[in-house]
């Protein structure tokens, strides 16, 4: 699963046993070589679906990492396009992997440290601020349930009216499946240790179910659509493996 350039084993140890901010420091100058990076066909489907609801000026990634929805939004915003992360070391590697654009080298490109549950922008103020198109990919697990309404209202008041707040989510596994019994160990695990151990560092991949998310993003004021993401098949009810979720400012 890792690349010989990727993170050690200790350094993996290292990381899991800090809290997710400093975690994310210390895994920064290595992110890109690891399987947590979301992989390009999902930045690559997300575009195309989102391409026709066009057009955009201004993106914002929410939780951007080392920067690759950044680079995607590029392909999207004929502006500006925004990421914003609460850690410094994720930013930093960003700004080295993602050209600063601006001009007829595309739209600028701005880094903003804060934390996702208390997002600094308003898209209803008067000016220029806010944002058409927000995006988040693979960051979601980093939240707890009772989290989601202060992050869904903070994107909702980055928005301008009319604005769209994206992102891909998976149709849940079968109790057949591996995958559902891995993930399910590693939620355990994850949960065992952060009951014994400080400070926590907040990874799970089972807390963010779609019906759960449904209803938060209309709480905040979102309508709410399903586009399929076909480029990763269907499965045996016909149902999509992934969708994108397509939240409007109303």
């Amino acid at each position: 699963m890792f690349s010989s350039q990727g993170p050690t084993l200790r350094e993996l140890a290292v990381q899991a046993f800090s809290s997710t901010e400093h975690g994310y420091d210390l895994l920064a100058p290595k992110f890109d070589r690891t399987p947590f990076r979301t992989p390009g066909r999902f930045l690559t489907a997300t575009a195309d679906v989102l391409r026709p609801l066009g057009p955009f000026d201004a993106g914002l990634d929410v939780c951007c990492g080392t920067g690759a929805g950044v680079d995607t939004l590029r392909s999207l915003c004929r502006e500006r396009v925004t990421g914003v992360d609460f850690s410094a070391g994720m930013l930093a590697a960003a700004a080295e992997a993602v050209p600063r654009g601006g001009g007829p080298d595309g739209p600028a490109v701005e880094w903003v440290r804060a934390d996702a549950r208390a997002l600094p922008f308003s898209g209803d103020s008067e000016g220029s601020g806010g944002f058409d198109l927000a995006v988040s990919f693979g960051a979601f697990g980093h939240f707890l349930p009772a989290e989601r309404p202060a992050l869904f209202a903070g994107v909702h008041r980055a928005l301008r009216p009319g604005g769209l707040f994206a992102f891909p989510i998976g149709a849940p596994q079968s109790f057949a499946s591996p995958w559902y019994w891995a993930l399910l160990g590693f939620d355990v695990a994850m949960r065992a240790r952060n009951l014994l151990w400080r400070p926590p560092f907040v990874m799970y991949y089972r807390t963010f179910p779609l019906g759960g998310v449904r209803e938060d993003l209309a709480d905040a004021g979102f309508d709410v659509r399903l586009l399929p993401l076909e480029e990763f098949g269907r499965r045996p009810d016909g149902s999509p493996c992934w969708r994108l979720v397509v939240a409007r400012k109303a």
